[in-house]
């Protein structure tokens, strides 16, 4: 499914969250990148908006960035849009399931997932694996979208959402099924404070959550 929307997956990103995507990973970003020199594993990095903008943060620090996925067609992106931003020699790339991260215990300071765990068979191995990758000390970031609390923007939300996206969705990428998913993987997330207790049952410790743009979406911070 990913493999076929990937050619207009970052216009319809930024179309249809009307460029606040671009706000929630600089916030996100801030709690990645320090200025030290670090090694920074971006988890479903699809098309590779979150990988370069680590890069680009990062600036000349030595930092490197890893961005793994299991969509090739995603990944295909990345490398051109890296060299445009003249990044592309701080980024590495490998196909890999989440699940089952290739790399040993501690090979990472951080580890940033954006808008993809929700799509994980077992969120819980996944947050494990974090948790394995991460060295003592480091961190793991999450965005990922989320429903209102407030009924009126749950109301609108569901509007747009459930029966709005799914026909702009469709009629650029010729995959209307791809963007009735997006919705309902959305409503099948875990709520801020049950994915929090997944986060600590796989070790980490000062877990918070920060809730972005009256709900829409939801910053996830825990410690290793």
């Amino acid at each position: 499914m990913f493999d076929s929307v990937a050619p207009s997956y970052d216009r319809l990103n930024h179309i249809m969250s009307l460029g606040v995507d671009r706000l929630w990973r600089k916030r996100a970003i801030r709690e990645i990148v320090d200025g030290s020199q670090q090694r920074i594993l971006d988890v479903a990095c699809g098309t590779g908006d979150s990988t370069i903008a680590i890069a680009l943060a990062a600036g000349n620090s030595g930092t490197r960035v890893t961005g793994v996925d299991i969509s090739e067609g995603m990944m295909s992106l990345v490398m051109r849009k890296a060299a445009h931003e003249g990044v592309h020699d701080r980024i590495k790339l490998m196909k890999a399931d989440a699940e089952a991260l290739p790399f040993p215990d501690g090979s990472f300071h951080r580890v940033f997932c954006a808008f993809g765990i929700r799509n994980f068979e077992h969120k819980d191995i996944a947050l494990q694996e974090f948790h394995r990758v991460i060295a003592p000390g480091g961190k793991v970031v999450i965005l990922e979208l989320s429903v209102p609390d407030k009924p009126f923007l749950r109301r609108l939300y569901d509007l747009y959402f459930m029966h709005i996206l799914p026909m702009i969705g469709g009629l650029i990428s010729g995959n209307k099924q791809a963007y009735r998913y997006l919705p309902a993987s959305v409503h099948a997330f875990p709520p801020p404070a049950a994915f929090c207790n997944m986060i600590r049952t796989a070790g980490f410790t000062d877990v918070r959550f920060r809730t972005l743009t009256l709900g829409l979406c939801r910053l996830y911070l825990a410690s290793r």
